[in-house]
């Protein structure tokens, strides 16, 4: 009882909704609809600012000031790129760093409309936060929303097809040889999946893990995990059951759930117990009642 309680109040937030490409474009929206909001509504007195100019000149200062606003997210994102690297995030820790977003931003906005237009020094601060945290939070969470939907409409679709691709496919898993190739195209090596172990990624690179000659060996590439996820995986026993880890589902001997979550030990000695994170327990599963059927 207690431990489906944790799974719920601690969900994992979707892995797609931090990958690189998809917070950029998330970020490019959301400067952009701040750009409309901001030149539409005209929030914070803003119209006030620069008496007498014309709607473009309005429209170019608004532009520097939105650009201005979004380094803050730009800081953040890259900050929560970098600590998202090596671990999970909760959706309860992921609405906290929004939450931040926001009052950070606030700030920005409100010292801007106290200190930098004339006569702003006669305004009230706490007024102008209150009022800056109000419209910062449609600025934010609006195309967060929209693009958090998104992101999840377009995921969803991609494992339809692939469950499709899967169900009109007849052919058995491929066991014969795999080749991995660099983020070039140009191919490293090849094994066979029988001797795969599992992967484990760093950054941009992917640690290959296989039995050669009876001994655990490793061979590194350049790479990301997610590449070889969509391009590797299919029909075959490998699954990514972790952000940082790929596993050969031949090669598993035990599941086993603990009180620091569910492991996967495999039958070769002298090899670390692979972790399964929540975001992919399902998928993993999934495929390992699949395939061994």
């Amino acid at each position: 009882m207690n431990q489906k309680l944790i799974f719920k109040v601690d969900k994992i937030i979707p892995y797609y909704l931090l990958e690189k490409r998809n917070t950029i474009h998330m970020i490019l929206f959301t400067a952009f609809f701040a750009l409309l909001f901001i030149n539409i509504f005209q929030p914070f007195g803003s119209r006030e600012w620069y008496k007498g100019i014309s709607d473009f000149t309005y429209f170019f200062f608004s532009s520097l000031i939105i650009l201005t606003g979004m380094l803050v997210v730009v800081i953040s994102r890259l900050f929560l790129g970098l600590y998202t690297k090596k671990r999970d995030i909760s959706q309860l820790q992921y609405a906290a760093w929004v939450f931040l977003e926001i009052i950070a931003m606030s700030l920005f906005f409100a010292l801007f409309s106290k200190y930098v237009p004339e006569g702003g020094e006669k305004r009230d601060f706490f007024l102008l936060l209150k009022n800056s945290a109000i419209n910062t939070s449609l600025v934010l969470l609006l195309p967060y929303s929209i693009s958090f939907l998104y992101f999840s409409w377009k995921e969803k679709n991609r494992l339809l097809n692939e469950r499709a691709s899967d169900t009109s496919s007849n052919t058995a898993p491929k066991k014969g040889l795999i080749g991995f190739t660099d983020e070039k195209g140009e191919l490293k090596i090849s094994l066979m999946i029988d001797n795969l172990l599992y992967i484990d990624s760093a950054d941009n690179y992917a640690t290959i893990h296989y039995i050669n000659k009876e001994k655990n060996t490793s061979f590194l590439i350049r790479n990301s995990l997610k590449w070889i996820e969509e391009n590797l995986t299919k029909e075959t026993p490998l699954v990514r059951c972790h952000r940082s880890y790929i596993i050969n589902l031949d090669k598993v001997k035990v599941f086993k759930k603990t009180k620091n979550g569910i492991f996967l030990e495999l039958d070769v000695p002298n090899v670390p117990d692979i972790p399964i994170s929540k975001t992919y327990y399902e998928g993993v599963m999934e495929k390992f009642s699949r395939y061994s059927m």
